[in-house]
């Protein structure tokens, strides 16, 4: 059988590999040419992991923990989850009642294998996080993606809630802080939404809070588990370590919820992948056990970098930058740059081509704000040192100065 000749599963026809990826492979590409290339389109922090996480899974693994665990995670880790979840979060849940998987991921994608129906339609509010609807298509869902314009903060109202559910839509999809925008809700703005989804029994939530760490100008973060505690028999609170910990590349994602869909997630994840490794798990453990000062570390310098790209990015004509509120990517709109030319004569017709341009043209990598289901933007990671941002910055601003109205 030739390579023509493999017969594909046509759910496949519709899915598109990450962006955000695609993004930085074409940066390393484009580095391994010999290019100084900046990417600035994968979003995970610049810091070590801590030392007592690695010597975790090294002792673990010394010990002998290198066997199959259950497929929800160790009795230790998921112990330590409850206990964050209580005192961090605010809300009780029993061990039995949590789940552990490779990366947040993998969370999402084990809860809506175990939930969708062909045709079942998922609430992704725009901006949202890039595979959310490739992950909903594969799984024969469909996702309805109503915009949430800059005007109000990128964030979800009732009224455009309400205006995306119809009798198919079996799941809301919430990002706080979220990816790429940054953007946060208040309690009265998640009890808000709670009120609406209150009317649609049928609706399940899924909250994103893998973020909820890095909040900036004194914010404090808020769960929709604590907001909207009614919904709780209906709400999986999604989480990990990568992002607060940077250990983005340990894969351990991790997610509290009624007992009923965390069994049959723990189903998907025996008949797939198993379980996490063991030697992860204690890692992960070690992170939320042990000292937290890295945690306070990673958020500030990632709120210094934020005031940075802001004060950079608004300097330049043609781009915009209303502060992110969290999280660690900039999502910079670039309205005033269609139309205009490159020095090439080449038109940027959208952001995409604007992406390819800062590319080709500042070697700056970054992803279009089409993958993100809103236009004309384009996100950058602001997860990476001071020095490397104010040169992406300084590239990008001489890159538009390059540029030369349409004729």
């Amino acid at each position: 059988m030739t390579a023509s000749e493999i017969q594909l599963a046509s759910r496949l026809s519709a899915v598109k590999p990450s962006a955000s990826m695609a993004a930085s492979l074409a940066a390393r590409a484009l580095r391994a040419q010999g290019t100084d290339v900046i990417d600035l389109g994968l979003g995970e922090p610049d810091f070590p992991t801590p030392r007592h996480v690695i010597e975790a899974a090294h002792d673990a693994a010394l010990a002998g923990q290198t066997l199959y665990t259950a497929a929800a995670g160790t009795p230790a880790l998921r112990a330590a989850i409850a206990a964050k979840f209580r005192n961090e979060n605010g809300f009780d849940c029993s061990p039995d009642d949590i789940t552990v998987a490779n990366g947040a991921k993998q969370i999402i994608f084990n809860a809506l294998m175990a939930t969708l129906n062909d045709g079942d339609e998922v609430i992704l509010p725009a901006p949202y996080f890039v595979s959310y609807p490739e992950m909903v298509k594969l799984l024969g869902g469909t996702p309805v993606m109503p915009v949430c314009p800059a005007e109000g903060g990128f964030r979800l109202t009732p009224e455009i809630l309400q205006s995306a559910i119809t009798p198919r839509t079996r799941w809301l999809f919430l990002n706080m802080p979220g990816n790429p925008s940054g953007a946060v809700y208040s309690e009265a703005e998640l009890q808000a939404l709670g009120a609406v989804l209150a009317r649609h029994p049928q609706i399940m939530v899924l909250s994103d809070e893998i973020y909820e760490h890095i909040l900036f100008d004194g914010r404090s973060f808020l769960s929709f588990a604590r907001a909207c505690p009614d919904l709780r028999p209906r709400s999986l609170i999604v989480n990990g370590v990568a992002k607060a910990y940077a250990m983005t590349g340990w894969r351990i994602g991790y997610a509290a919820g009624p007992s009923a869909l965390i069994r049959a997630m723990n189903t998907v994840q025996s008949q797939s992948v198993t379980s996490v490794a063991a030697p992860m798990q204690a890692a992960a453990l070690a992170a939320l056990t042990g000292p937290q000062d890295c945690v306070a570390t990673f958020r500030a310098a990632f709120e210094r970098r934020r005031d940075l790209v802001v004060r950079g990015i608004n300097a330049i004509p043609g781009l915009t930058l209303a502060p992110p509120e969290g999280a660690f990517y900039a999502y910079i709109g670039c309205a005033g740059l269609i139309g205009r030319r490159t020095p090439a004569g080449g038109l940027l017709a959208d952001d995409t081509a604007v992406v390819q341009y800062l590319l080709n043209h500042a070697h700056v990598g970054a992803v279009p704000g089409a993958a993100y289901g809103l236009s004309p933007y384009f996100r950058i990671s602001t997860a990476t040192s001071d020095v490397l941002l104010q040169d992406a910055i300084d590239r990008i601003a001489r890159a538009v100065s390059a540029l030369s109205e349409a004729k």
